[in-house]
């Protein structure tokens, strides 16, 4: 997909100058600038593009002597195969092993003595890695990135390790856990095509069926420098920075990437319904209705009626079924934020003896009256001024921004849509809050999920 230029108008010029870094490196077309923006009121935001097709954005932020760097990858669990779920998650954690250069172990013991600390994430549109270090650890961080980007032992102890790795968390966090389990459940039935209904994680049997033949074939298309986006938000100096990415990812070859098969969802027509048997003290119950995407003009009022719904101890159904009834002891709402057409989500947890039913039945209710009724103006203004803290408060450190940056830069290639995404939802009125609750909370296109309790009886012939 093409580049869109951030507010170019604004910053036409490049800031720092190219062709004799280009020449030093002895390649006069390597290091390209392709934009300039903000990001907020006061940060510049850059783009700029290796000739082996990796994006680069840089923000100078010299408030503290850190730099937050963030690789962003365009593969998440929606880009695998059948068979093959979970591949990305392992990538993941393999990528935190072995390396050409590197033995076991030592990139996390070269980062930890510099002071920096590493994280990642997969999930259904992503995976990406990030290093918050002293701005003295640059270099080292560079060198150390498109080191595991290009040069990852994939053999068999290596793969073999992790995959018990990842299966133990899949126990922990899927098999032997209510929560993760029921919401495997409410995807897995809510998508029938889309390639959503597949847990990040992976099925257990297509875990343990990885070889070290498919993370490589998996690593060597997907771990390209023409699939990543490297962010860069702190204390350096662009030109400076630029000169040690060029020489340390400019070498590194592009792939062929593949088309994604991507199958739209068939519209859901008819309500869906499972139960789970779990030791939880209580029952529980989840909703998943079809949701817009990220990028959809229904995002923002979605967003701010999940917020009307559930956004604190003030919000609909938590006052209503938690505080007014007493019959749960938590309600919660999210609409996820998807490349693709996601789910909006309610769930419940039932107070003593209560039934799933009864929870259902009154968030049917409220759910009937958001589509009846307008909103009350101080509903909307609370839920408007939590959103705006919530993404603003994100802002707060260098990591932030750059997960902030890269996150919308990899589902929207807009790098500042989260200031965008806050207006859209300012603008939202009660009118659009009505709108959409009619077009997504319908009844037949829900799928819900019910966990009952394990009776003593199965708890102690278990024991």
């Amino acid at each position: 997909m093409p580049d869109r230029a951030q507010s170019s108008s604004v910053l036409p010029r490049c800031p720092v100058p190219l062709g004799p870094l280009n020449s030093s490196l002895g390649d006069a077309n390597l290091l390209q600038w392709v934009s300039s923006g903000t990001f907020g009121d006061s940060l510049r935001l850059d783009r700029f593009k290796l000739s082996n097709g990796l994006t680069i954005l840089t923000c100078e932020d010299h408030s503290s002597p850190v730099v937050s760097y963030h690789t962003w990858l365009r593969v998440g669990s929606r880009h695998e195969r059948e068979t093959k779920t979970g591949i990305a998650h392992l990538l993941e954690h393999l990528m935190f092993n072995e390396t050409e250069k590197l033995p076991q172990g030592a990139y996390d013991q070269m980062l930890e003595e510099a002071g920096a600390e590493t994280n990642a994430s997969t999930w259904l549109d992503f995976t990406q890695y990030s290093v918050n270090a002293p701005k003295q650890a640059l270099k080292l961080v560079v060198t150390l990135e498109a080191e595991r980007l290009s040069s990852l032992v994939l053999r068999e102890p290596q793969v073999v390790s992790e995959k018990d790795v990842v299966a133990n968390e899949r126990r922990y966090r899927v098999d032997d856990d209510v929560e993760g389990a029921m919401n495997e459940l409410l995807w897995s039935m809510a998508f029938t095509r889309h390639a959503y209904r597949c847990p990040t994680i992976g099925w257990m049997k297509d875990i343990l069926d990885l070889s070290p033949e498919d993370c490589e074939q998996f690593y060597k298309t997907y771990y390209a420098p023409n699939n990543a986006t490297v962010v860069v938000v702190g204390d350096f100096r662009t030109a400076s920075l630029l000169k040690l990415i060029a020489a340390s990812y400019g070498p590194l070859k592009s792939s062929t990437m593949p088309v994604e098969d991507a199958r739209p969802e068939p519209a859901q027509t008819s309500e869906r319904r499972a139960e789970l048997t779990k030791p939880t003290p209580t029952e529980k119950v989840t909703i998943g209705y079809h949701a817009p995407a990220l990028g959809d003009f229904d995002y923002a009022p979605i967003s701010v009626l999940a917020e009307v719904l559930c956004g604190g101890r003030a919000s609909r159904l938590v006052q209503r079924l938690v505080h007014d009834l007493e019959i749960a002891t938590d309600v919660r709402a999210s609409v996820g934020p998807f490349h693709d057409p996601g789910l909006f989500e309610i769930g419940a947890s039932a107070r003593d003896k209560r039934s799933g039913e009864a929870l259902l039945e009154q968030i049917d209710a409220e759910l009937q009256r958001v589509c009846n009724e307008p909103v009350e103006d101080e509903e909307l203004e609370r839920a408007l001024a939590r959103l705006e803290l919530g993404l603003i408060s994100g802002l707060d450190t260098v990591d932030g921004k750059a997960s902030t940056i890269g996150f919308y830069e990899t589902i929207l290639y807009e790098p500042s849509a989260a200031f965008a995404r806050l207006n859209a939802m300012r603008r939202v009125n009660q009118s659009d809050i009505m709108r959409a609750a009619r077009r997504y909370l319908r009844p037949e296109t829900r799928t819900c999920v019910f966990v009952r309790c394990e009776s003593p009886a199965a708890e102690e012939l278990a024991q």
